[in-house]
């Protein structure tokens, strides 16, 4: 069966929109401390403040300028941004829901353990469960994308049977 054209569309148009959105936090320190953004640096750097908490002993600075994001939020824009762009492995969706929600016990065991003082601010571990959890979510998404609808009758019909 051919592919449907929108669907293709629609699927590299996220695709897209996801690497894009997943390099901005890393772009951005870099483009505002080598180029004459003035104002528009600023602008693009609040467009992060409703997304992050930005503590300052919490976030990564690049070229002198500060992340506008924490350490943990720019590993989950990266893992967005390589997961949409890799999309590997080509896993059922029981298997993506299971990675998604491995990732987010591995990050939240890393929030309770360092906001109950057992250890200090690690920005690796930060960076790296951020990564995948980013990137989980975001290689099933493009992933959910590539599958074709499934049909529910012999014709091909997208109508479910009335229950």
């Amino acid at each position: 069966m051919p592919e449907d054209p929108a669907r293709r569309f629609l699927a590299k148009a996220v695709r897209a929109g996801c690497v894009l959105s997943g390099l901005a936090p890393w772009l951005l320190p870099l483009a505002r401390a080598w180029l004459p953004l003035g104002a528009a640096g600023v602008v693009l750097d609040a467009a992060f403040v409703t997304t992050c908490h930005r503590l300052p002993e919490r976030t990564l600075v690049l070229a002198d300028v500060a992340m506008p994001v924490c350490s943990r939020c720019a590993g989950i824009f990266a893992g967005v941004a390589v997961g949409a762009l890799l999309a590997w492995p080509g896993l059922a969706p029981r298997a993506w829901r299971l990675a998604i929600t491995a990732a987010s016990l591995g990050m939240l065991a890393d929030v309770v353990t360092q906001d109950a003082g057992l250890h200090p601010v690690w920005h690796p571990v930060r960076l790296a469960t951020g990564f995948l959890f980013g990137y989980a979510l975001a290689a099933a998404g493009v992933s959910a994308l590539r599958r074709e609808p499934e049909r529910d009758d012999a014709e091909g019909d997208d109508v479910a049977p009335a229950r």
